[in-house]
């Protein structure tokens, strides 16, 4: 078999993987990319998780959801008289497909676009090489590859409860929660992380009896307090039964549904019996068939690939991205070090800064911060000041008719460096961006606050806050 040689290959069409393989092709490089994800029909469908069973997908039911809770509950406010309402959960998933599909085929255009070579099947090592690494595509036809650089951008999967495997019937993933052929009465979701509350959002919005349990005894743990408080109250108030501190027993699925015995807080013994059961307690790193252990690829004792700070690994020219190392699991965290790896490749001087990747839960309201929380700050005993503004008291939230939630500002004491940003609130996954820009420039609160912004606008309330750090909010 002869093998096909190129600069770059990346193994993974995640939005790590592919990204790394257009910017490789851009900056001049032959590359390559292997993506073993497909449609019903067997098509390629790259994109990874986040495009096939993540990101994209839950975006699509969280907006077809929400809009049937608005027509149910909120239309009436503006004069919007609905009747015979119902849903169509079949159709509902079809778009929510249609979608995904639109995303798969713009990947595949990108790629066509920029000259990579695409190959769609399981990429794993074989042997080092001369000029580089040896790579098997396994697919509908088996083929060979040389890469001088070698990006691994494998991602992650679900993390499994011990001994209970999912079957993506009773016992869903992420994956399973997407594809609910049709409303439950009763859903479980094991973890209220952004996965969890995301999911159980979609459901609880078409009619579901939703109840998280969650081992920490604190909701949201990595989120500011204040926020989180906020949203506890929020989603509780929403209909979502949150319970905390619970320690998971046994869980049986059967043909009825799924029992599932657990310790409430108080160490009561409890039983939640639900229709279907998500479980969202982490992801794991994706090595699965790699064969690292063909070439020596080092491992941590997670699973991840051992990479340094520039995401080079324990072998000359393999680079590893995104979910399988370390750091957040993010699509967008994955996108940034798959551009700096392409850009050092070629000897430039590609940089992600960890410190201002912004994080989002597309809950309504949405969650969205970007640096330090409050009690980081504590923690670590620098002195800072916090400033806050509501939504409530911004015109456009309240034109909007969505004004739960608030802006919150943390600067530094001595400088007005901006520490952190957080969002709950209407559109809050937006408004995040003005944040990162000014963190990376290094901006003061000040700076923000002396930055004309459109009236009437939900930024508006980014400026306010900003404001309120130095306690002269004007709308407040």
């Amino acid at each position: 078999m002869t093998s096909k040689s190129f600069d770059v290959v990346v193994i993974g069409g995640g939005p790590g993987g592919y990204i790394a393989a257009i910017r490789a092709a851009q900056l001049g490089f032959n590359t390559a990319c292997i993506d073993e994800w497909k449609n019903k029909d067997g098509k390629p469908a790259p994109g990874g998780t986040c495009t096939n069973v993540g990101c994209i997908p839950s975006k699509a039911l969280l907006q077809s959801s929400e809009n049937f809770e608005h027509a149910a509950k909120h239309f009436g406010d503006h004069g919007i008289e609905v009747s015979g309402l119902s849903v169509d959960v079949a159709k509902m998933l079809a778009r929510k497909d249609a979608v995904v599909k639109q995303n798969n085929d713009g990947i595949l255009y990108l790629f066509k676009k920029n000259k990579v070579s695409f190959f769609h099947g399981r990429g794993s090592f074989v042997k080092v090489v001369e000029g580089g690494y040896e790579i098997k595509v396994s697919g509908a036809e088996e083929q060979t590859l040389v890469g001088k650089h070698v990006i691994v951008a494998t991602g992650s999967n679900p993390r499994a409860l011990p001994g209970v495997a999912f079957d993506e019937d009773k016992i869903l993933s992420n994956d399973g929660a997407l594809r609910i052929p049709q409303v439950p009465k009763k859903l479980g979701v094991i973890g209220s992380g952004v996965i969890g509350l995301e999911m159980g959002s979609v459901w609880r919005r078409l009619g579901a009896e939703v109840t998280v349990l969650e081992a920490l005894p604190t909701f949201l743990a990595a989120v500011d307090e204040q926020i989180a408080k906020e949203a506890h109250k929020a989603f509780t108030k929403q209909g979502l039964k949150i319970e905390l501190g619970v320690k998971i027993g046994e869980v049986q699925a059967g043909a009825g549904g799924v029992t599932v015995a657990y310790t409430d807080s108080k160490g009561a013994a409890q039983t939640l019996e639900c229709e279907r059961l998500i479980v969202s307690i982490g992801r794991v790193p994706n090595t699965h068939g790699l064969n690292p252990e063909s070439v020596g690829l080092k491992l941590d004792e997670r699973g991840a690939i051992v990479v340094d700070d520039e995401c080079r690994t324990n072998l000359p020219n393999v680079w590893a991205i995104g979910d399988v190392v370390r750091g957040p699991m993010l699509a967008h965290k994955a996108e940034e070090e798959g551009v700096a790896v392409a850009e050092r490749i070629a000897g430039q001087h590609g940089h992600v800064n960890f410190n201002t990747i912004p994080w989002v839960i597309y809950t309504s309201p949405e969650i969205a911060w970007v640096g330090q929380t409050e009690q980081q700050l504590k923690a670590e005993g620098r002195a800072y000041k916090a400033g806050t503004f509501p939504f409530m008291a911004n015109g456009r939230a309240r034109a909007l008719g969505d004004t739960t939630g608030m802006v919150k500002f943390l600067a530094d004491a001595k400088t007005d460096e901006i520490l952190g940003v957080h969002v709950i609130g209407p559109f809050a996954s937006e408004l995040i961006a003005e944040a990162v820009v000014a963190m990376e420039f290094k901006a003061s609160a000040e700076d923000i606050a002396r930055i004309c912004h459109a009236h009437p606008s939900l930024s508006e309330a980014v400026k306010e806050a900003a404001l309120a750090v130095d306690k002269r909010s004007l709308n407040f």
